[in-house]
């Protein structure tokens, strides 16, 4: 695999960050106005680690953290910040449980990519299987009004999945930070304003879903 030392890669091994993805989550953040001290936040594909680094760095010391991946990491994390490797399909009773005791959260975010082939079809379908559930895990765990961050590749699966997520949140809203590479198929999507389940889903949105609080 090609090693990338671009202006980036360099930035993160001098601010100590384990991968340079964490400017993509500070250039989201700074364009939109997610992120508060004293949240809760899920962090879906986290390894290694630099995108629950940078939550952190959000959400203060009276915030959380819950990051999870099937991949290990070595990253040492500050104590508001929670490693756990799952698999965010067949998720474990430990974390199963995890989930509910700290739910719901603030922030949904994926980061998730599939082991990249070489084929854009072939990575552009097995993106859409992650970026789908990512969704599904935000629905179920988000507090109303909470916000979601996905990575996708773009292709032909994005449009009705944007669709799906228009019906959950008040606002939908695409972003392709300058610190992605600019060959990258990569965009994210930014959920705003969690409305809850969909009218259609037979599970209806929980009328004692707690309302988002307003952390200073």
């Amino acid at each position: 695999m090609k090693t990338y030392r671009d202006h980036y890669f360099l930035k993160a091994k001098r601010e100590n960050y384990p991968a340079r993805s964490v400017y993509k989550l500070k250039e989201i953040a700074k364009r939109f106005p997610i992120f508060k001290k004293g949240m809760r936040v899920l962090d879906l594909g986290a390894a290694p680690g630099s995108w629950s680094l940078g939550a952190a760095e959000f959400v203060g010391e009276g915030g959380s953290i819950l990051g999870a991946d099937i991949q290990d990491t070595n990253t040492s994390f500050p104590a508001n910040v929670t490693f756990m490797r799952e698999d965010v399909f067949t998720r474990s009773e430990d974390f199963a449980a995890e989930l509910a005791r700290r739910a719901p959260f603030h922030v949904v975010m994926s980061d998730m990519a599939p082991n990249t082939t070489g084929h854009r079809g072939t990575d552009q379908a097995r993106s859409a299987l992650l970026y789908e559930e990512a969704l599904e895990v935000a629905r179920q765990y988000l507090i109303h009004g909470g916000s979601f961050i996905v990575k996708v590749f773009m292709g032909p699966d994005v449009h009705p999945f944007v669709k799906a997520m228009r019906q959950s949140f008040a606002s939908v809203k695409s972003f392709k930070p300058q610190s992605s590479r600019s060959e990258s198929m990569e965009t994210f999507y930014v959920g705003l304003g969690f409305k809850g389940l969909p009218p259609h889903d037979p599970g209806g949105e929980s009328e004692n879903r707690e309302k988002i609080d307003s952390p200073s």
